[in-house]
């Protein structure tokens, strides 16, 4: 009798010990984008990752920066980002491992119907932001250190023109979806990516203004945080996500994200 209780004890202290362990590890932490989120393909693709895997997945929202920011204190296991100087220096700095391509899109300047900047006509982004404060028009930033914001940011210092703290230039601080919706409610002008856009375009009045420039790419990476930085970090985990993100069917399914909905694909697979 004692011998079976001393067995049912060790049971039970077994799976005491064991289980929190074992739930903790099959739970990821990805740190992403706000428009990987806005767009809506994050919640066409982690169902299946979950399905096919059991694991859980929990996905941050926030901008590339703050996202890069979680993966350095180790807050996150996996990262889905957009801001390839920062990532980079995340990779140089020990913090990340087998950074991989994922998909691209691209960056557009939206602005109100009437187009008051007249930006529809410059020959290149640079010249439509230059427009754009020459006649001090209202231009809307997400202001928070996201991918789009560094990219917003690289235009006006190749330019030498500082915005901010001038009136016609407004920060959010907020994500893409977000700042969109002010600056359709301001009728001001934006730069975003062209996905979260397209799935939110029936509720703005906004319009392309200008695109496919060169240097308007976005392109995002997956990004797994280096587990000899953190004893917490589900590498696991996040090696199965990031081996998901790649795969061939996962490449075709975003690949055709957007199709059917907005009559083209709102990422783009081959770099």
């Amino acid at each position: 009798m004692k011998l079976l209780l001393k067995y049912i004890f060790q049971l039970f202290l077994y799976i005491f010990l064991v289980t929190p362990t074992f739930a903790k590890n099959k739970t990821i932490i990805l740190a992403t984008t706000t428009s990987a989120v806005d767009t809506g393909i994050l919640d066409e693709l982690i169902p299946l990752f979950e399905k096919k895997t059991g694991y859980f997945v929990k996905i941050i929202a926030v901008g590339s920066g703050q996202a890069l920011l979680l993966g350095k204190k180790g807050e996150a296991d996996i990262l889905l980002v957009h801001s390839p100087d920062e990532e980079e220096q995340f990779m140089r700095e020990g913090y990340g491992i087998n950074r991989k391509f994922v998909m691209y899109n691209d960056f557009v300047l939206l602005g109100p119907p009437h187009d008051p900047a007249n930006t529809k006509h410059a020959k290149n982004i640079f010249e439509a932001f230059k427009q754009i404060s020459l006649r001090k028009v209202l231009f809307i930033s997400r202001g928070d250190h996201s991918g789009t914001h560094r990219k917003e940011m690289f235009i006006w210092k190749s330019l030498k023109i500082d915005p901010i703290g001038n009136k016609w230039y407004q920060e959010t601080g907020s994500g893409m979806g977000q700042t969109l919706s002010v600056a359709s409610q301001k009728l001001g002008y934006v730069l975003s990516d062209k996905a979260t856009f397209l799935s939110l375009k029936r509720n703005l009045n906004l319009q392309i203004c200008h695109s496919d420039d060169k240097i308007l790419k976005n392109i995002y990476h997956v990004i797994e945080v280096n587990p000899k930085m953190f004893k917490n970090i589900n590498h696991e985990g996040a090696k199965a996500l990031a081996d998901f993100f790649v795969s061939d069917e996962t490449q075709r399914l975003i690949k055709e994200f957007g199709i059917k909905k907005f009559g083209e694909p709102l990422f783009k697979i081959n770099q």
